[in-house]
């Protein structure tokens, strides 16, 4: 399946989560197993060969695409989770969102210095996010290889703040 046959697969909401937005809603493309699968496939094809160590998702939609990279790449998994999900001595980054702010963590003997890094999500908006993500990964000296997202909405430029890293999505808005 190509990137179009794939954004023909996502459901748009209008007005939700409130008046406005208009929202992308991937299950659409997640219960379809073809799909899905291709998703997967055009995400991690440009990191096959980068020597990947570990992926690191971000909570929650991004562990949907993350944990099969991983797999697929022979990596290990890393989640990064909101403020007190975490069981284990964590680092943590507060980061500002459109209206407000969070606290991301990770388990602080997650990332060796070193190890290759490939941050995943389902998501790139204005990069508020993936941005918290990286300070995580690299307060913990790991290396950077690249930012892999299924969905890019352009028009947040997110992508603007991210010049420093191999940024890709497979579908853009």
């Amino acid at each position: 399946m190509s990137a179009e046959d794939l954004r023909a697969k996502i459901r748009e909401i209008p007005d939700f989560p409130k008046p406005g937005i208009l929202f992308y809603d991937i299950t659409t493309l997640l219960k379809d197993a073809g799909a899905y699968k291709d998703a997967i496939d055009l995400m991690v094809e440009p990191y096959v060969d980068l020597g990947v160590d570990l992926v690191v998702g971000m909570e929650s939609r991004g562990f949907i695409f993350s944990g099969p990279i991983a797999y697929k790449l022979g990596a290990g998994f890393i989640p990064v989770r909101k403020l007190g999900k975490l069981p284990s001595e964590t680092v943590s980054v507060e980061y500002a969102l459109e209206y407000g702010s969070n606290t991301l963590e990770i388990h602080k003997d997650s990332i060796q210095p070193g190890q290759r890094v490939l941050v995943v999500d389902d998501l790139l908006a204005t990069g508020g996010t993936v941005r918290g993500t990286i300070e995580l990964v690299e307060r913990l000296k790991g290396q950077i290889v690249g930012l892999a997202f299924l969905v890019e909405l352009l028009s947040l430029h997110g992508r603007d703040r991210l010049s420093a890293y191999k940024t890709t999505s497979v579908i853009q808005y």
